[in-house]
């Protein structure tokens, strides 16, 4: 608001020089922060038109000034008892205005008021829905009066983790399954009676390059068991990690039922000289003080039917809409009492300690191990087995196309003369096309003019036969500002393309959907697979590489609009909607977990080099020797 009131400070000091009224369209009460700037030229430059107007009746206006000042001097004691009630008015405008955006807890009750939006799903879709919504389900808190305190919540300083025995006692080989059991407690050091709680785990070995995911399971009463298959022989050590406590997680995600609006979006309409920035989103909030709605722009796509919605510009046309942008981030959306279960170093990604050893020694594989010889007497455990693993820094899969590496750009020319590789998603795809063009001197970058780190790019080897393209996926997009003739939703994309052997489509849509219902991210994914399906009719043996959502680095802020539970969640329902389909995921998220370098939106060089060679790999997979 200090922004805002200087604004209008220097607006009233141009007027009172020029000796005309400003006028500006700040009243409305859905206005954003960011769009005062914008509505602030707005105001100056109709205030300039004002004076050429009037400037013929300046004698006039002179007489009435002096009969006004006249006026002044003898009812000066009046006028200030009314200047006092007037600012004292004013002040609780701006108060009522201010508390519009700025509240203790969520302005809405209505549940998941983005979810209903788009086309209506058919039963099957439904049904599908419904199972993909119950098998995230996360595990609700107790019933109790009031929110409990923050000495009653879950401290990873007081909580343990201990690594049980092997089997008999014997010592650990290469092949067995490592169980640690995590016990958590609260402030108080007293136990945690009930689970809720978002715990990562990994094994790993510096030494050795090594890592790998490991699988946490929830018992619902303060205890936890991280399950690891021991892959490397050698020393292999345990960390468990308290993402976000079991409260936290019930913040979280109420915010995500109840507040979609908490990172919110704007365009620029103009017209020759006229020009306004409105609010937009995917539902825009209902008005809090009951009065008519305001008249909406509709830019709901025609052929997927996703929704997106602008408040329609006081002068302009909805056909007049010039770009897309983030406009910020909401503030104050959670009470001071919540903030507690968000704080960096305490209860925000902490490693939780070991009562005991926190390794063990793994020994190679045992070629002579005896197998149980009655199975149903004592049947083995459930084995844990995860996408893959790194070894000497290396990726290395398990199951399917096993990863190749390529560590010289003429391996990665070589594997992708005569391919069109089709990227499409957010800037983590991004990712892929610079790793490309800055890896392999002979691709060289098209330039199209368009907006740094908003593309859309290619790039081309004509000696080759190479052509890299870039393209974000459709609002919401939380870029700095998209063109509106540039936004394109993936699946109206992928309609477009032929397919065939000699194509590469690859996908990654997940980060900018954090802050909605997961039905809205269960839609989009809907309309894609759907397109997917097609193109892989029309087009057999193109390659689709789907990459999942991955870690990052949280502090307060950061973990109310983009937390990895958020990500944790859409990661589950992504991987089951596209099985079946013959697609190739790229497990970023076991990538980021199981890798030593510390966690980032955007993964470091040598996890997206591993991403590189594990899709290479499926479009020149290592040929084998016939017998």
């Amino acid at each position: 608001m200090d922004a805002v009131d200087s604004a209008l400070r220097a607006d009233a000091v141009v007027g009172m020089r020029t000796g005309c009224a400003v006028l500006t369209s700040t009243t409305a009460p859905t206005m954003l922060p960011a769009d005062y700037e914008a509505v602030g030229h707005h105001g100056r430059a109709r205030g300039v038109v004002m004076c050429r107007h009037l400037s013929r009746y300046s004698p006039i206006f002179i007489l009435l000034a002096l009969t006004g000042l006249i006026f002044l001097l003898s009812n000066i004691h009046t006028l200030e008892n009314l200047s006092c009630h007037t600012a004292s008015t004013l002040l609780q405008l701006q108060n009522s205005i201010h508390t519009a955006f700025v509240q203790e807890g969520p302005p809405y009750h209505n549940h998941t008021f983005c979810s209903h939006l788009g086309l209506e799903p058919s039963p099957e879709e439904a049904l599908e829905e419904r199972y993909l919504l119950n098998s995230i389900a996360w595990p609700q808190l107790p019933a109790r009066p009031a929110p409990a305190p923050l000495r009653q919540t879950s401290d990873p300083v007081h909580s343990l983790f201990a690594i049980l025995p092997a089997e008999g006692g014997r010592e650990w080989y290469v092949g067995d399954q490592l169980e640690v059991l995590v016990q958590m407690h609260d402030f108080q050091g007293r136990p945690k009676r009930y689970g809720g709680d978002f715990l990562l785990a990994r094994l790993h070995s510096l030494e050795l390059g090594a890592g790998v995911a490991g699988r946490v399971v929830d018992h619902l009463n303060g205890f936890y068991s991280a399950l690891f298959p021991l892959l490397w022989a050698g020393v292999a050590q345990v960390e468990v990690t308290m993402v976000h406590s079991s409260e936290a997680v019930a913040v979280l995600q109420r915010l995500r039922e109840q507040r979609p609006d908490r990172v919110f979006f704007k365009s620029l309409f103009r017209s020759g000289f006229l020009s306004e920035t409105t609010m937009c989103n995917m539902c825009l909030p209902p008005n809090p003080q009951q009065q008519p709605q305001e008249p909406l722009c509709n830019y709901t796509d025609l052929h997927t039917g996703e929704p997106w919605y602008c408040f329609k510009p006081k002068m302009l046309s909805c056909d007049t809409r010039i770009n897309h942008a983030k406009g910020g981030y909401r503030k104050h959306i959670i009470t001071n009492k919540e903030a507690l279960l968000f704080q960096s170093d305490v209860n925000i990604k902490v490693v939780i300690h070991a009562s005991g050893p926190d390794r063990i020694n793994v020994l190679p594989k045992k070629i002579d191990k005896p197998e149980l010889e009655n199975s149903s007497v004592k049947p083995e455990p459930v084995k844990y087995i995860p996408s893959g693993y790194y070894y000497q820094g290396s990726w290395r899969v398990l199951g399917g196309t096993p990863a190749r590496q390529f560590n010289d750009s003429s391996s990665i020319t070589q594997c992708l003369m005569g391919k069109v590789v089709h990227m499409y998603g957010d800037s983590t795809v991004r990712q892929w096309f610079e790793y490309l063009n800055a890896f392999v001197p002979e691709i060289k970058e098209f330039n199209l003019h368009s907006p740094k780190n908003v593309g859309p790019y290619m790039a081309v080897d004509s000696k080759h036969n190479i052509l890299l393209k870039y393209r974000c996926h459709g609002p919401p997009i939380r870029f700095s500002t998209v063109s509106a003739s540039d936004l394109r939703y993936v699946a109206n994309e992928l309609d477009g393309l032929p397919g065939g052997p000699n194509t590469v489509v690859l996908l990654s849509i997940w980060a900018h959907f954090s802050t909605f219902p997961v039905e809205v991210y269960i839609r989009r994914m809907r309309h894609i697979r759907r397109a997917l399906v097609r193109l892989l009719d029309r087009g057999p043996g193109t390659l689709v590489v789907i990459r999942t959502a991955n870690l990052q680095a949280l502090n307060q802020e950061v973990s109310l609009y983009n937390s990895d539970w958020f990500a944790l969640q859409l990661d589950r329902v992504l991987r089951p909607m596209f099985m079946g389909l013959g697609v190739v995921f790229v497990d970023a998220w076991e990538m980021t977990l199981a890798h030593h370098l510390p966690h980032n939106l955007h993964p470091p060089p040598a996890i997206i080099k591993n991403m590189m060679d594990l899709i290479l790999s499926h479009v020149c997979p290592a040929k084998t020797k016939k017998s």
